[in-house]
């Protein structure tokens, strides 16, 4: 395995999209499988992968090697070309702090200025991540339209978020008559720090209650998809999957109600 292939590996997985993260960590794995042996065999692999502690590691180093076998598959290398065979270990799926409607009704009870109201009320009606809401510029907020656009995301790919009224009208509110600047004029750990002395969940487990807040009030999982900056949809799988089943009973509600209203 070369290093100009990884180069170019980052290249093609950035140009379609995805997250540049990702390709950084894949190649970190992969340079670390090849540092004794660059030309390893699948019983290597499973060797390497049996010898790394830890179901969640073990998985994101099979990820890479089937990533990387794909992509070589792909631009006719001849490298990795057993990698449909690499075991990906299971990782059992353990409930994550999750927002709900009661928890967003508390916060804003507890809010101590206009400010604590406009980063709830962002928090709940976007999913944003911290990093994209302290980057936030009052020139991305469309108030007219009712969306704000997040300039620089995750997988470098700008894109639009709607933004609920209350949303809105919170962070006109709070805004002013500023029209530039940053919107909070704070970094992402101070917005850690906040939510911490106001004894709310982390902004990630805010992202995760707009998920499926959203599903569970009808919203395409291709529109949360695209708000939420995710190149496909494991990620809302992901996120609401430990909460199935009260996503499937409010589906389930708003079905019997428009068939008693026939």
């Amino acid at each position: 395995m070369q290093e100009s292939w990884l180069r170019e590996f980052v290249a093609d997985w950035q140009l379609s999209g995805r997250s540049p993260r990702t390709a950084t960590e894949y190649v970190r794995y992969i340079q670390q499988l090849i540092s004794n042996n660059k030309n390893p065999s699948l019983a290597d692999v499973k060797e390497w992968l049996h010898s790394t502690p830890g179901a969640s590691v073990r998985r994101k180093k099979a990820q890479s090697v089937r990533a990387v076998g794909r992509w070589c598959e792909e631009a006719d290398i001849d490298e990795f070309g057993w990698w449909r065979r690499v075991p990906v270990a299971t990782e059992a799926i353990t409930p994550q702090p999750t927002v709900t409607e009661e928890i967003y009704r508390q916060a804003v009870r507890r809010c101590c200025s206009l400010r604590d109201r406009a980063l709830i009320e962002m928090l709940w009606s976007t999913g944003l991540r911290r990093a994209e809401i302290a980057r936030l510029d009052v020139g991305h907020v469309d108030f007219a339209n009712g969306y704000v656009v997040v300039v620089s995301a995750k997988n470098n790919k700008p894109r639009v978020v709607p933004i609920s009224p209350n949303a809105l009208r919170a962070m006109r509110r709070y805004i002013g008559r500023r029209t530039s600047g940053l919107v909070f004029e704070m970094t992402g750990n101070a917005i850690r720090l906040r939510l911490k002395c106001l004894g709310l969940p982390s902004a990630h487990a805010w992202r995760r209650g707009w998920a499926v807040h959203a599903l569970t009030f009808g919203v395409s999982e291709a529109s949360i998809k695209s708000a939420a900056g995710w190149s496909s949809g494991a990620m809302v799988s992901r996120y609401t999957q430990t909460l199935a089943l009260p996503i499937a009973k409010a589906e389930f509600s708003r079905a019997w109600d428009r068939q008693r209203r026939r």
